[in-house]
């Protein structure tokens, strides 16, 4: 994992960053723009698509993100099983139920629903979705960026609420995190890049394995 930061940044910016590093890295190393993986080809020509999330939960499942007793039913049509989920969590499944997977050419999903993201920055425009990108190639999340939120009474309020309802043995509110904040940070765009997926896409490696060491994995018999 490649995890930065940048100070007065946000999630857009980290977008564009994301998208010019990884364009730099097929130019250089696989010398064209489509790259073959996994029985799929992968186009990485700019620009790289942008789609928020509602939009494309209501493209591949056919629902409406704000139509619960619809998302209710596809997840129940998909075999989930939804009894006793929050809202927000049966959403989440049906869409990595069915949009996931889809997404094989680079696509930044962006403006996630608040609940998911306890660490980003609401969006200004519409309080309910986050400042927040995951980057998906051939199905696979590859990045992971938002925009951080930095102030601490709402983030000592948003740990509260992830909290409740969990086992209070288990339960832990990150204080030293709060603290840091009251000493003050700037506005920030953070993301995260898993290397080993992106290897695996560049090198058109389908498995994990043969990308990642495992070094305490024992040998077979006779190697």
């Amino acid at each position: 994992m490649m995890e930065l930061y940048q100070a007065y940044g946000d999630y857009r910016v980290m977008m564009d960053l994301t998208e010019d590093l990884i364009s730099v890295l097929v130019e250089r190393f696989c010398g064209r723009p489509k790259l073959a993986f996994n029985e799929m080809e992968i186009d990485f020509s700019r620009p790289w698509r942008r789609a928020r999330y509602a939009d494309l939960l209501g493209e591949y499942a056919g629902c409406d993100i704000d139509d619960l007793p619809a998302v209710r039913a596809k997840a129940v049509k998909l075999g989930l099983d939804e009894k006793g989920m929050d809202d927000v969590i049966v959403v989440n499944e049906v869409f990595e139920a069915t949009v996931e997977d889809a997404l094989v050419h680079p696509t930044f999903v962006t403006d996630y629903p608040a609940p998911l993201c306890p660490l980003t920055k609401k969006s200004k425009a519409d309080p309910r979705y986050a400042e927040r990108f995951e980057l998906f190639v051939a199905g696979m999340e590859l990045a992971n960026a938002y925009t951080e939120l930095n102030d601490p009474a709402v983030q000592e309020e948003n740990f509260r609420i992830q909290l409740r309802g969990q086992d209070e043995t288990m339960a832990t509110m990150d204080e030293d995190f709060v603290t840091a904040l009251k000493y003050g940070m700037p506005p920030a765009g953070g993301l995260g890049i898993g290397i080993d997926r992106l290897v695996m896409v560049l090198t058109g490696v389908p498995t994990i394995r043969d990308v990642v060491l495992f070094p305490l994995l024992k040998p077979k018999a006779g190697d």
